[in-house]
Order: C-alpha cells, then structure tokens, then sequence
C-alpha cells in the first residue's frame, strides 16, 4: 500500500513511534527512524527492519527539542529521497508535579519537544507534500489532548495544543492532497507506563500485575493497554485511501477512556 512512499517517524528508536515504524515499513514505505538511544541497538533496529521488511531505512538523531534541527530533518529527508509523504509526529517526554511546583525548565522542554517539535516538522514538510498532491501528516497526542489529569499541566497543554494544530493544518491542507490527523492513545505498555507501575507496585507493596490492573482501572475501562501494533495500524489506515477525506480530526484509541 505505501510502496515507494517515504516516512518519517521522529520518537521511533522504542515504544510507540517503533511500533508505528514497523507497521508503515510493513506495507513497503522507506523508513526515518529518529530518536535517542544507544548507537548500536539503533543501528540493529534500523537494519533489522531493512532486512526483514525489504526496504530502506535510515536513522536521523536530530534533536527534537531544536527548531533548527527539526527543520533540518525533513530538508535532510526530502535531499536523501527526492520526496517526504507522511510525517509521524510522535516524539514526547512527561514529568509530573503540581502546578505550583512545576519547574519551568521542564515545562519549557515539554511544549518544546510535545508541540513545537510537531509545529516545526509540519511547517517544513507541507510545501514538499503539496507539490507531490500527497501527504499524510499524524500528530501522536494523548487522551491528555481532550482531558485533563492532576500534575501534568505542561504535557496536558502540550496534547491539546497538538490536537489544535492538527485542526489547523487540516484546514489549511483540505483539498490538497494532504491529510493532518490526530491519534490519541490511552494507556500503552511502554517503559514510560512500566516505571509508573513500578512506582505504584512499591508505593502500595502490591505486586506488578496488580499495580497494571490499578494503572488501568483509573481510566481505561476495558483494563487492558493499547499496543503499539494497534497504533501503528491505525497510522496506516490515516494514510489509506479510505482516509482521504478524514482530516483535521482527532482519533481516540484509548479502550474508553475519553468516552466516560
């Protein structure tokens, strides 16, 4: 389906933006991978997905956190490849803290790397992808970019700003070519949701499984985490032919969390 197609997954070294990686090289897209982590698992992710899934991949470390560096990222692809059609905007840190004792600094590099990180990459991706009259623009958000939780002012603002954006951008590409969408996941089982489940577990000297069932409970009543496989799979359903005239919009993908 996305033969010949290139993509850019920036997060995409672990977690959900690896298993939407995965997925789009799945169906024939050319892969960049960005993110940090040790050079050489890096390197054995890339080319074990080049091998595996018969196509090219390449792994950009630009830092997400840097305007220049995001914009010298998709100038990077399009230079490498001759064209860009889908831009995955999944890169994101989190810190928690009550609003009154939230530093700065970190709520800086949260709306930093959370939402102008995205702005960033889709301001330079655009012109690129309306000359080719295709592209596909997926802005990972959060049930936190439609509800709110204690202690995460900055990634909750950072998520409904990203999903604003994303209404944004659908406008002003409708009727393109170029499609910009929102996926908005409930809890998923990635190293970030392992730690918290750590600290419950020890926190309430339960064990793991039951600390999981408490993590869920609070929000997600089908008890039972997102996968990043389903994530990757609803990424490349937005760029199918079915989605041509989805855009603009926000996509939940959270077992009900949203719902309640």
């Amino acid at each position: 389906m996305l033969k010949n197609k290139v993509a850019i997954v920036t997060g995409s070294t672990s977690g959900i933006g690896l298993g939407i990686a995965r997925e789009l090289a799945g169906l024939g897209a050319d892969l960049v991978l960005n993110g940090f982590g040790d050079a050489g698992e890096i390197e054995t992710i890339r080319s074990g997905i080049a091998r595996e899934l018969g196509v090219r991949v390449v792994y950009d470390g630009a830092d997400m956190s840097k305007a220049d560096a995001v914009r010298g990222l998709i100038a990077a692809t399009i230079d490498k490849f001759g064209r860009l059609d889908i831009l995955v905007n999944n890169a994101g840190i989190q810190f928690t803290a009550p609003v009154e004792d939230f530093p700065a600094a970190k709520w800086d590099a949260i709306l930093g790397i959370n939402l102008s990180a995205a702005f960033h990459g889709i301001a330079a991706a655009v012109p690129q992808m309306k000359t080719q009259r295709w592209g596909r623009i997926v802005n990972i958000a959060s049930a936190h970019g439609l509800v709110a939780s204690t202690h995460k002012a900055a990634y909750v603002a950072a998520k409904h700003g990203l999903v604003g954006l994303t209404k944004v951008v659908g406008l002003e590409t409708a009727g393109s070519g170029v499609t910009c969408n929102a996926v908005c996941p409930g809890w998923v089982r990635t190293p970030l949701v392992d730690k918290q489940i750590d600290d419950i577990a020890a926190q309430r000297g339960i064990g793991q499984k039951e600390a999981a069932r408490d993590l869920l409970a609070e929000k997600q009543p089908s008890l039972e985490f997102v996968s990043p496989a389903q994530l990757g799979a609803t990424v490349a359903f937005l760029c199918s032919a079915a989605a041509d005239q989805i855009t603009g919009t926000a996509i939940s993908v959270d077992g009900g969390w949203t719902a309640q």
